[in-house]
């Protein structure tokens, strides 16, 4: 972010709010009757000042706060709203401001969810994990602890937080796959499709999309984000989903500002669960796949792959679909119309690999060849029962590995779905957030229930 967009956006997020905390005995004004010096001392004792901005988030310096009084006592009392802009497109920090800790933070949207934060190692200051939406509202409430003359004493504050509804302007919005949901193998990443391209010389905008898309799951997980070109991304666990997972994606960055006048708008959630881990591993050099669920064998099938000049891409590959009986043509991978290697066949049984036609299907004109040869132009093909078996035993998403044999490797994008062919670094470089942080960054249900709610 320009120094002069920051100044612009956090002159409109430091709308800050002073929360007094006062204690029963300083409820008593200074006119009213009884009141004498060691109320007034308690009083001073317990107020707080807790202030509400968005500093913390970059660094920079805030106006003047605006202050508003809390008071607290045996029961609490709820101070004004604090609004934020709608240019607020950094985390919400509270600071303590007099002596004391923040002994509890809990920040509630309007239906009881809860706002991901975490507090500063000292216990004075709260950050919120992500920026607030446009046109929200959530209820600070917060515990102060302070040391007085009759020792440690702890106070309650309540503060409304309110976002200002996002002005007219152009939306990003985000389409996530795999569209629709249902259950999907472990292999399926997570893909962000932006309306708007994001590039990467301006890695701030990256930044801002990349914080504000969500993704939580049951179980936990490590995971990541990889921008794979200006207007998409994929996000996929260190290691393969474990399988019967629940996985939550949504986009926080309605309101958010992104660069320029691009903001963003809203978009459909995403839930999905992942099955059994299914892994159909062929070994070309023997000529037989060994098909896996949960890693137990299930059965190995004599196959064929591809011979000189079309040899079967190497590397990890994902079920993209499958189709009963699909036709296949020479021409639609290069190979001219009367050659003598063309073909045109109606196949069966056919599971999908790679988005150029290379399958997993029946062949019987090679069942000579199958466990012994490679005479194939690329797809791998087995008997019509075992390519039965595989098209009712595997789904979208499951796995497909390629090992010991001579073809190119799996392309990573643009051919199907090659994520897992790079390693877990090269994976976070992909990422425009610090290693440190997407490194460990957790998909979880514990994390997942502190964010902005969907």
């Amino acid at each position: 972010m320009s120094s002069r967009r920051s100044v612009r956006g956090w002159r409109a997020l430091s709308l800050a709010v002073g929360a007094v905390l006062v204690s029963t005995a300083a409820q008593s004004a200074e006119s009213a009757p009884g009141f004498d010096r060691r109320s007034a001392t308690a009083a001073l004792e317990s107020t707080a000042v807790v202030s509400v901005d968005g500093c913390g988030a970059v660094g920079g310096l805030c106006s003047a706060p605006r202050r508003t009084l809390v008071l607290t006592g045996t029961t609490v009392l709820t101070g004004d709203p604090v609004t934020l802009g709608a240019e607020a497109s950094g985390p919400v920090e509270l600071a303590l401001r007099t002596p004391g800790v923040l002994a509890d933070v809990t920040v509630t949207d309007r239906r009881g969810r809860r706002l991901a934060g975490a507090p500063s190692p000292d216990g004075t200051r709260w950050t919120s994990a992500a920026p607030l939406p446009a046109g929200a509202r959530y209820t600070a409430r917060l515990v102060v602890e302070r040391t007085g003359t009759e020792g440690p004493r702890h106070h309650l504050a309540r503060v409304g937080l309110r976002t200002e509804a996002a002005p007219a302007g152009e939306r990003l919005t985000v389409a996530f796959g795999p569209e629709g949901g249902g259950t999907f193998g472990v292999g399926r990443p997570v893909t962000a499709e932006l309306s708007h391209a994001v590039q990467a010389d301006d890695p701030e905008a990256r930044r801002v999309v990349e914080r504000g898309l969500v993704v939580r799951t049951e179980p936990q997980v490590e995971g990541s984000w990889y921008w794979v070109d200006s207007d998409t991304l994929h996000y996929r666990p260190r290691h393969y989903w474990p399988a019967r997972t629940t996985v939550r994606v949504r986009s926080g960055l309605e309101g958010a500002l992104i660069t320029g006048a691009l903001r963003g708008g809203r978009s459909r959630p995403l839930t999905f669960t992942t099955g059994s881990r299914i892994e159909a591993v062929t070994d070309v050099s023997a000529h037989e796949m060994t098909v896996f669920r949960d890693g137990r064998v299930l059965r190995t099938l004599p196959v064929t792959t591809g011979k000189a000049g079309f040899r079967t891409r190497g590397g990890t590959k994902v079920v993209l679909g499958k189709e009963a009986l699909v036709r296949m043509r020479g021409d639609s991978i290069g190979i001219a119309r009367g050659s003598r290697e063309y073909y045109d066949l109606k196949v069966r049984w056919a599971t999908r690999v790679t988005w150029s036609g290379e399958y997993l299907h029946a062949a019987p004109w090679s069942l000579d060849a199958q466990g012994s040869a490679d005479v194939s132009h690329g797809c791998t093909g087995m008997s019509t029962e075992d390519a039965a078996w595989l098209f009712r035993t595997v789904r979208e998403g499951d796995l497909v590995r390629v090992i010991n044999g001579y073809g190119e490797p799996m392309p990573t994008f643009g051919n199907g779905f090659g994520d897992w062919n790079l390693s877990w670094p090269e994976w976070l470089r992909g990422s425009a957030l610090p290693a440190r942080t997407t490194g460990g960054h957790l998909a979880s249900p514990a994390a997942a229930v502190l964010r902005p709610a969907l």
